[in-house]
């Protein structure tokens, strides 16, 4: 393998049409189902999808066989088969759907406006993950411009995963047979620490999502007529926070939440933080250089946020705006709750746990209701084996000149639980490009 040749070809093809390519997705918001619930109707979702499978046409792998796969009700998925020269399946994922608009974007930025900036590509869906059928593509063409001989590869790209992959069980299944047993897995939907050398994930969280409203009142009352006399249900909210979390350190007080962190990805995140130092956490757009996160040193964050469980509020209703609020005392506060949790944690556990903290014996005989949203389960990684050890570490050698680093990450992909249980012999490796400022979503 002319490893030059390698480089010069993947780096033509992404100057030449790659980059542009990403640039129309950008502009296309192909919505997840759970953030557009009219997705059919809109059409964006199949517009992205068509791109995608016009572009891989294009540039079609020897012997490349492509259908746009879709059950009845459930989004599409690409479906992408190329034969091998070589007695094994090699299974290539990624998805096209994107996280909603969102508040909070730098200067200059937006959702579906792309935009470059010393060499990179900023809008959403680009780096998560419309990017995964293009390198997954060229890598394969790269080899074949070569005549260099590969596996079989099956190419999978959905269009659920921001929604939870629900659709993904029922394709998986649909599709078995033409899947067949992958010996390797790669997901391109992953994180990096830096852009210096490759990275390969090791944990990947869980999550648990619910609804917690807390009901006082009927309708608004004046509150200078009713305050003091009347609970606050946002008062009341903070109490039940309190149960579930420690305000005071963020800790998450439910042991059904915790797991016991493998002594292996302790020493990994270990190796990882002395690489990145306090880049682990200044990789984020704090208000002031002067803040700091909730660990004392790199490994402890590294850790906090991917062994340990967390929880965000996300969402917020019954609160209006500062130009609509009035001296009124509200009639309830509904917050959407999203806990992360350990890799290895059982989700039906957390969740039951989590709502019987919140619902049991609540303050001033309130109405309390917590609606469980659902959730997924994490992944723990397989033992490496010494063959892919050594390729993923000869390939980042190679083209960053230093070592592969291993490290676990914060958020969720479903496809990787789903797959291992599927598939328990596969090798796996996890990786992808939303390192330092990627913001996925």
């Amino acid at each position: 393998m002319n490893h030059q040749q390698i480089e010069h070809y993947a780096n033509q093809l992404w100057d030449s049409s790659i980059t542009n390519e990403l640039v129309e997705y950008i502009k296309i918001p192909c919505k997840s189902p759970m953030f557009d619930k009219d997705w059919q109707q809109h059409g964006y979702i199949d517009q992205a999808m068509q791109q995608l499978a016009t572009w891989a046409k294009e540039h079609a792998a020897k012997g490349m066989q492509m259908d746009i796969v879709q059950l009845p009700e459930r989004t599409p998925l690409l479906f992408i088969d190329i034969p091998g020269q070589i007695d094994e399946t090699l299974l290539m994922y990624g998805h096209m759907d994107k996280q909603p608009e969102m508040k909070g974007w730098e200067e200059g930025l937006g959702p579906w406006k792309p935009v470059l900036r010393d060499g990179k590509l900023y809008g959403r869906g680009a780096a998560d993950d419309g990017y995964a059928l293009f390198a997954s593509l060229t890598a394969i063409l790269a080899l074949q411009e070569q005549n260099i001989p590969h596996a079989r590869c099956v190419i999978i790209i959905e269009a659920c995963e921001e929604s939870g992959s629900y659709d993904l069980p029922f394709y998986i299944d649909h599709l078995k047979e033409k899947i067949g047993e992958p010996n390797l897995v790669i997901c391109l939907d992953s994180g990096a620490g830096n852009y210096q050398q490759m990275w390969s994930t090791t944990s990947l969280r869980g999550v648990a999502m619910g609804d917690l409203t807390v009901q006082v009142l009927t309708e608004g009352v004046h509150s200078g007529a009713a305050g003091g006399a009347v609970p606050e249900s946002f008062q009341i909210l903070r109490q039940l926070l309190s149960r579930i979390e420690d305000e005071k350190n963020g800790n998450i007080l439910l042991k059904e939440c915790h797991v016991e962190i493998p002594e292996q990805r302790r020493q990994q995140a270990k190796l990882a933080a002395e690489i990145l130092d306090t880049a682990v956490y200044r990789c984020y757009p704090f208000t002031d250089e002067t803040s700091l996160p909730r660990g004392a040193t790199p490994e402890e964050n590294l850790l906090l946020r991917t062994w340990y469980p967390n929880l965000a509020v996300i969402g917020m209703d019954g609160v209006p705006s500062l130009t609509e609020a009035g001296n009124v005392l509200r009639p309830y506060t509904t917050v959407r709750l999203s806990f992360r949790l350990p890799p290895t944690c059982n989700p039906a556990k957390a969740s039951k746990a989590i709502k019987t903290a919140l619902e049991k014996d609540p303050p001033y005989n309130a109405k309390v209701t917590y609606t469980d949203l659902g959730g997924q389960g994490g992944w723990n990684a397989p033992a490496v084996a010494p063959w892919l050890h050594t390729a993923a570490n000869d390939a980042s050698k190679t083209y960053f000149a230093a070592d592969t680093a291993y490290m676990g990450e914060g958020g969720s992909i479903p496809f990787m639980g789903l797959l291992g249980e599927k598939f328990p012999q596969a090798q796996f490796l996890i990786t992808g490009v939303l390192g330092p400022k990627s913001s996925a979503h």
